[in-house]
């Protein structure tokens, strides 16, 4: 038992179920067990790998993306350049890496770093040292000036409500206690507005998954980006509208019981691309597009070849298998997809069109 099942416990206990989301949120971010407030979740010692943490090029080629799409709105001479969820700060010192072959574009560039953790501010801190990013708890109190953003998996750990199609109305899953432990349950059943639109698409035992944070942080992007100009790149695992129970638990690099190890496990849900799309108005967004087709876009595979040719034996063989693991569609290449945000004026980021 974590120390984390017995606070939960004892809360279930004595106020009754919670909702999965209301579990989530204390798993990640429990002021003294949460997953995040605790530790530095990432590479081999850790619990997952992200794309910046597989390979250099991931970064280099989303700042490529970024940098065009400021030469095409005009080169601003002053941008937000920000990161939801930054990780080690590994994603931005790549991009930030890219951005200095163009002439004016860091020297316009303000860090900003939107994370919650304080474990990885300090990480941040580490890579980011050259930079002075500034960081903040909630995008709300970034600058007001062109937004240039990136968010990758981000939005998949943001805590997500599930409800279980019941004739004409729900049952939401809930997080209660069985024998003393925990153990999910459901709520009675009852018209829910929320969802009277999924109504047509789903029959009895269907689940669908709302992310309650997701319409106010989405909308805050898409206020900035079509007042201001610039643009978000949101890169993550999901598809287009939710369906299904896709809440799942990783641990030392492999699945777990989602509620086995509450605050030692990573807990995500899959992003609801169409739901994040349409909180993004006023401003536009690109259709979805595989992650490894965004990446062969904007040239993967040519810095692929040009870091390969200065690399032999064992360096050369896992440049390779990272390579392959961005890009493949049996890998990364298929399962995340990305979406931009850009002020419909002008051309939409390159590698979405």
């Amino acid at each position: 038992m974590t120390p984390l099942t017995k606070v939960l416990t004892m809360r279930i206990a004595a106020t009754g179920p919670i909702t999965v989301a209301e579990y989530m949120a204390e798993c990640l971010l429990h002021p003294q067990h949460g997953y995040y407030v605790t530790r530095d979740p990432l590479g081999a010692s850790g619990d997952f790998t992200t794309a910046p943490e597989i390979s250099q090029m991931f970064g280099e080629c989303l700042g490529i993306c970024l940098a065009q799409t400021w030469l095409d709105q005009g080169a601003p001479a002053r941008i937000v350049l920000a990161e939801l969820g930054p990780g080690r700060g590994t994603l931005m010192a790549d991009v930030l890496r890219a951005m200095r072959a163009v002439t004016g574009l860091t020297e316009a560039a303000e860090v900003h770093l939107v994370e919650a953790s304080p474990v990885l501010r300090a990480r941040q801190a580490e890579t980011l040292a050259g930079a002075g990013p500034i960081w903040h708890d909630r995008i709300e109190t970034l600058p007001e000036a062109p937004l240039f953003l990136l968010a990758n998996e981000f939005f998949d750990a943001l805590p997500v409500r599930q409800f279980v199609r019941y004739g004409g109305g729900w049952r939401e899953r809930q997080v209660g206690l069985k024998d003393g432990a925990l153990a999910l349950g459901l709520s009675a059943p009852a018209p829910l507005a929320l969802l009277a639109h999924r109504l047509a698409d789903t029959g009895d035992g269907d689940i669908v998954e709302h992310c309650p944070a997701l319409p106010a942080i989405t909308g805050e992007i898409g206020r900035r980006v079509a007042m201001h100009g610039g643009a978000a790149l949101i890169v993550d695992y999901g598809g287009w509208r939710s369906r299904g129970d896709t809440l799942q638990a990783v641990r030392a690099h492999r699945y777990d019981d989602v509620l086995a190890h509450p605050g030692e496990a990573d807990l995500t849900a899959h992003v609801d691309f169409e739901a994040l799309a349409l909180a993004a108005m006023p401003a536009v967004t690109t259709a979805l597009v595989a992650q490894g087709v965004l990446l062969e876009r904007l040239g993967i595979g040519q810095r692929a070849q040009k870091l390969a040719a200065r690399l032999t034996g064992l360096p050369l063989t896992e440049h390779l298998a990272a390579h392959r693991r961005l890009t493949h569609p049996q890998e990364m290449g298929r399962v995340f997809q990305s979406l931009a945000i850009h002020p419909g004026r002008g051309p939409a980021p390159p590698g979405y069109t």
